[in-house]
Order: structure tokens, then sequence, then C-alpha cells
């Protein structure tokens, strides 16, 4: 493997949704009283770290196979030029400027993003965006295991 990372979600996301059970259980508490409260708190931090847990579990990797951005695979005989961007090229590309067809791997806690674009004139998907904590890093990586892969005949 070339390449990996996983895209977690940030401590400040941790904070809040602890508050935001706490502020559940005071509310129930308050309502139905203390043991509903104990239980309704355990119940909506368990449900909160777990969406958490969920939504920052995404893996972003490279090896031999190709682009593997989650559960999907870009093969490198399909895979094009790279691009590198920043907080605001990613928002960019995200905006106004994106093409609607595009596939996209992004977390808004993440600022940076890789775009490689797809050549296979069979798929819908002219370019894969996916974000990275360090797009130079996995940009390199595409490049070094493009070169050295078989290409599509």
């Amino acid at each position: 493997m070339n390449y990996e990372e996983r895209l977690r979600v940030p401590g400040s996301w941790w904070v809040v949704g602890m508050f935001f059970a706490l502020t559940f259980v005071t509310a129930v508490g308050f309502y139905a009283g203390p043991l509903e409260a104990v239980v309704a708190g355990v119940l909506t931090a368990a449900g909160v770290a777990a969406a958490l847990l969920w939504y920052g579990s995404v893996r972003v990797w490279v090896d031999a196979a190709g682009l593997h951005a989650g559960r999907a695979v870009l093969e490198w005989a399909y895979a094009g030029e790279v691009s590198v961007h920043d907080r605001v090229a990613t928002r960019s590309r995200l905006g106004a400027g994106a093409d609607h067809a595009a596939w996209l791997l992004v977390r808004g806690f993440v600022p940076g993003s890789v775009e490689v674009a797809i050549n296979d004139p069979e798929d819908p998907h002219p370019y894969w965006l996916v974000s990275s904590r360090n797009p130079d890093g996995l940009a390199q990586a595409i490049a070094e295991c493009r070169s050295i892969s078989p290409s599509r005949d």
C-alpha cells in the first residue's frame, strides 16, 4: 500500500455532539425524571458516538489495484490527470464551477482534495473529487502507482 488515510471527524464535532446529548438529557430529566434522563443520556450519547464514528470511518488509500475512496475503486487504467486543490479550490469545485455528474467523496471538515480525471468514455463521471488532509501526498501516490500500472488496451 502506497498511501492511506482515514477521514475522521474533528474533536470539535465530538464536543458539539456530546453537548447535544447533555442538553437532551437535561430536557428529558426535567420532564420525565432522573432515571429516564440517565437512560436517554446513555442512548443519545451512544447514538451520537455511533454516527460520528460511522461518518468519520471513511478510508482513502492507494495501492496496485487503484485509488480506493470509501467502497469505490478507480482502477489505474481509467485514472487520468490529477489536480491538487486547497480549501478555496475545493469549495469552487463543489460550487458553481462543479460538474453535477462528478463522483464525490467529500468531507466538509477536510480542507483539501484531489481531483482525478476519468479516462473512460463509458463512465458517466467526468472526474472524482476526493477529500484529503494531505492532498499533495495523495496526488504523489496516485502518480507513482499510475506510472507503474499496466495501461488499458
